[in-house]
């Protein structure tokens, strides 16, 4: 291993990767870095196209709602880089709704992809990954403490957390390592319509022990340890949000008044 490089000569799948700077881009880029080629996924196959030359990678359309297409996503990164070693799963939908409004089709959507989907994709990695690979899962904060109106993705991707202590207990013994990383509220392309509402993000601020909202590089940060052989760690859920957990999320009466005061109207 070079010096500096902690994933030297690995093969990385990241999937959720088909949104321009999304925290499946950042993840990937950071790995590139790191000495892993890496194939980026999703559904958007001329952006994946488009980033996958930026960092030397290869491009796989893959809808993760579709069993066949992470089979067939598996299949290509084995073929295309001989072996595969780190499966990053990046995808999310931000579904923010009350919960008696949710609707069945809703509920079937978020369903379909935050915790089929990463099923699926888990039953693809442990099918393709050697000895010491790493699966990787997306989480959130706030599939441990509570946010308004988020009941269907909170509950998606706490279904999602226990399904990764599954894998890691039972593929334990082929070296296989699975964890998930809980950002917080964290500037993506996801929350961009939050982010332009004056004063929202800061509403979060006081419930940060380490008094800023988080990022993508700390996500990616995070990933690159996961993935190392420096790792030795499993079935975990890594809290990477500056300590909000130990806290909680605004109330939706705490972040109506924060917007109402940043922008001056009642």
């Amino acid at each position: 291993m070079s010096a500096g490089k902690k994933l030297e000569g690995k093969v990385a799948v990241v999937l959720g990767a088909a949104g321009q700077d999304n925290m499946g881009q950042v993840i990937a880029r950071r790995f590139t870095d790191e000495g892993a080629r890496v194939v980026v996924a999703g559904r958007k196959l001329n952006e994946l196209e488009r980033f996958a030359k930026t960092i030397g990678g290869a491009a796989f359309q893959c809808d993760i709602t579709k069993k066949e297409d992470v089979e067939a996503l598996f299949a290509f990164a084995k073929d295309w880089g001989g072996h595969v070693e780190i499966a990053v799963n990046a995808t999310g939908w931000g579904l923010l709704k009350g919960f008696t409004e949710t609707t069945v089709e809703e509920i079937d959507q978020i369903t379909d992809l935050q915790f089929k989907g990463p099923f699926y994709f888990c039953q693809a990695a442990v099918d393709t990954l050697g000895k010491g690979g790493s699966i990787i899962q997306i989480s959130s904060a706030t599939a441990t403490i509570m946010l308004n109106d988020h009941a269907a993705y909170m509950g998606t991707k706490a279904g999602t957390d226990h399904v990764i202590r599954c894998v890691a207990h039972e593929f334990g013994e082929r070296g296989i390592r699975a964890n998930s990383i809980s950002p917080g509220l964290t500037e993506t392309p996801m929350t961009a319509g939050a982010k332009d509402v004056p004063g929202l993000f800061d509403s979060f601020l006081s419930g940060y022990p380490l008094g800023r909202i988080g990022t993508k590089d700390d996500i990616a940060a995070a990933a690159v340890w996961l993935a190392s052989d420096e790792c030795f760690m499993t079935g975990q859920n890594l809290q990477v949000n500056g300590g909000l957990t130990l806290r909680r999320n605004p109330t939706r009466e705490e972040i109506q008044a924060a917007v109402v005061s940043a922008t001056g109207q009642a």
